[in-house]
């Protein structure tokens, strides 16, 4: 059975454990799945959504993890890109061998039981990526459209009229 972890703010925790998660998100195909990511040793990769994630909501994030059988059919893909469809455990692996493991997303099309949940564990806020994968090191765009209403962004956005 592969192990997968879903984050979600800690709010919808308690829910989650009653009821499963069954929150369909409509994907750009027109589909409508659950994302998570695949636990694997590496910390960073499993979580790497979290800041990215935590940007857009309010208060601290957690992760649901839970089991599903190994040869049930996910969608694999980086985010930007089109996916594939594979087993779990083929998209577990695909992940561990990726030389570049940041970016990739795995999507679920059904619903998870809550028989199906193995725990949920407070996780470290700061874990992850902003913006996009490799853009640590790298200045944000400054540009109105991309900073509203940002934590900072009134800094980022006079710079940027400043060199317009």
């Amino acid at each position: 059975m592969a192990m997968f972890v879903h984050l979600t703010v800690e709010s919808r925790a308690q829910n989650i454990l009653r009821n499963g998660i069954g929150r369909l998100r409509k994907l750009q195909n027109g589909e409508r799945g659950i994302f998570a990511m695949p636990v694997t040793r590496n910390f960073y990769v499993s979580h790497q959504w979290l800041r990215e994630l935590k940007r857009g909501k309010s208060g601290p994030m957690v992760g649901i993890y839970f089991r599903i059988d190994d040869g049930e059919q996910v969608s694999i893909g980086h985010y930007n890109q089109a996916h594939q469809q594979m087993t779990a455990a083929e998209a577990s692996a695909e992940i561990m061998s990726s030389k570049t493991p940041e970016g990739f997303e795995v999507i679920i099309a059904r619903r998870i039981a809550a028989s199906e949940i193995h725990r949920v564990r407070k996780l470290p806020q700061v874990v992850g990526w902003r913006y996009y994968p490799q853009s640590h090191g790298k200045k944000p765009c400054g540009c109105p459209f991309c900073q509203r209403g940002d934590f900072g962004s009134r800094k980022l956005r006079d710079e940027y009229e400043r060199q317009s």
